[in-house]
């Protein structure tokens, strides 16, 4: 057999497949190195990343906090190249629905998605209710429908779910502890779900204890491999963090640890939260405003334990300018507006509803309808887009915005650079068309402008954007009015929108 065949003979390729094998994933029959370099996957905000793989297909999705469409899913045939192409919370934040939004920071943290059984089961926590899972329906495939969310297991500050599925119809789940709600973190617990994993069959063992050598191990993912239990977990600080393995012959301990990855003398700081599929470990690192990026390290077993990078070191390519090819550019840069859906990769700050815009595919422009807020920070229908991070590149956008007559002085629209805070770009209330320009510096410093004809510009000044909390900054469009009474509102209009770097 040459070694270009050794190097991926993945004897087990979906949870469903892996029955037919001796363990859960009896995975590399040759363990030998990808030669792939380990890199800047996807230059975006894809924080706590997880991977599953069903046939040719891999499915990757991410923490969504308060946005919606929530859970957003991403496709890839190759494990490289990746699109967004459905949502399992296409509009409510889980026991938020009574609210217009969920609390910044708050909502879906750290998801793990796998398969099983003609399922999909994406497996979150929520910090401030509990573990929460949501099923597909039957599927072999993405996109697809998805039932309600189910709070498995209730309670503060249990978050980073991940299941296991045993070979002898058991199901397992490990997950971490929040300090901030559960008032004691650096834990990692182990409990027994019932069969369908909708329920909890055994109440929590803790089985990894951190305080110490390993503060701050978050972000578990639970694997069985050669009949050893594994659990992949980061510890450390954001700018000063490892990647763990733990091993056992029991799901419940005892564990024995091995440091498997560190930043050592590479500019990757606090690699965290992880996923493991075939010869490829996925991981994500805070950068500021541009969010915690997505990286891949190859990855190989020795002995019984992983390697991954570069012998337990990251590689990188984040200190020079990141290409994507065809086909990795997964956010179109330019959206136009003329289909009867908006593009899954636009999200509300917010549980959206049918009245947040209505898409004229027929003039091909979106219309955002105001919409009553204290404050733009609390709006639920703030219409956002992730940004590319590491570079310089700049957002054009034809606009129009047309208030209410009779309560023109109460709304306001136009662009937003979205984070902790949030600058604004106003648009006058004329109902005339209007172009706007916001131009990124590599070091996130922004210069505004306003055009009428696009070619005389009107400066708007300069802002050094800044993250939210727990994500990056966002680009995109308000519409907002105050609580005054009205029968009507007004709205605007975006004719297209462009990113170029």
């Amino acid at each position: 057999m040459d070694m270009c065949k050794k190097k991926c003979i993945f004897a087990a390729k979906s949870f469903e497949s892996m029955k037919k094998i001796t363990t859960l994933t009896l995975i590399l029959l040759c363990l030998v190195v990808a030669e792939s370099r380990g890199e800047v996957l996807l230059p975006y905000d894809y924080s706590d990343p997880d991977v599953t793989q069903v046939g040719q297909d891999f499915y990757m999705t991410y923490s969504s906090y308060a946005a919606t469409p929530g859970l957003q899913i991403l496709h890839s045939r190759d494990g490289l190249s990746w699109k967004i192409i459905d949502a399992a919370l296409p509009d409510t934040v889980p026991g938020y629905g009574h609210l217009d939004a969920c609390p910044a920071g708050c909502g879906v943290w750290a998801p793990s998605i796998r398969y099983m059984d003609g399922r999909f089961y994406i497996f979150y926590g929520d910090p401030d209710q509990g573990i929460f899972c949501i099923r597909s329906v039957k599927t072999k495939g993405l996109p697809c429908e998805w039932e309600p969310a189910v709070l498995v297991k209730r309670g503060k500050g249990l978050i980073d779910p991940c299941p296991l599925w045993d070979m002898d119809g058991r199901v397992y789940l490990v997950h971490a502890y929040a300090g901030s709600r559960a008032g004691i973190k650096s834990l990692l617990a182990v409990c027994e779900l019932t069969p369908d994993a909708l329920s909890v069959l055994h109440e929590d063992q803790i089985v990894f204890d951190g305080h110490g050598d390993n503060p701050n191990c978050e972000g578990p993912k639970f694997y069985k491999v050669d009949y050893w239990f594994y659990i992949f977990c980061s510890a450390g600080s954001s700018k000063n963090s490892w990647q763990l393995c733990l091993r056992s012959r029991s799901p419940y301990g005892p564990y024995e640890a091995k440091r498997v990855m560190e930043q050592g003398s590479t500019d990757v700081s606090g690699p965290r939260q992880n996923a493991w599929m075939m010869d490829k470990f996925y991981h994500s690192q805070n950068v500021g405003v541009g969010g915690r990026i997505l990286h891949i390290q190859p990855m190989r077993w020795s002995r019984g334990w992983p390697v991954i990078g570069n012998n337990g070191e990251p590689t990188s390519n984040l200190g020079r300018k990141v290409e994507l090819p065809d086909g990795m550019n997964h956010i179109p840069a330019r959206d136009e507006f003329n289909g009867n859906e908006l593009p899954v990769y636009w999200q509300w700050s917010g549980n959206r509803k049918a009245h947040f815009a209505a898409c004229h595919a027929d003039s091909s422009f979106l219309r955002l309808f105001t919409y009553p807020a204290d404050n733009i920070h609390s709006a639920p229908n703030i219409f956002l887009r992730k940004i590319p991070a590491g570079r310089a590149f700049q957002v054009d956008a034809r606009v129009r915005f047309t208030p209410n007559d009779l309560n023109s002085e109460h709304e306001k629209a136009g662009f937003i650079i979205y984070g902790r805070k949030n600058r604004l770009l106003p648009i006058p209330g004329d109902g005339q068309w209007w172009q706007i320009r916001v131009i990124f510096s590599e070091n996130n410093v922004c210069r505004l402008y306003r055009s009428q004809d696009g070619k005389v510009w009107e400066m708007d000044g300069q802002y050094q954007a800044i993250p939210d909390e727990w994500i990056g900054t966002k680009i995109g469009f308000y519409a907002v009015r105050d609580h005054q009474p009205i029968n009507d509102a007004g709205y605007l209009d975006i004719d297209w929108c462009n990113i170029a770097w």
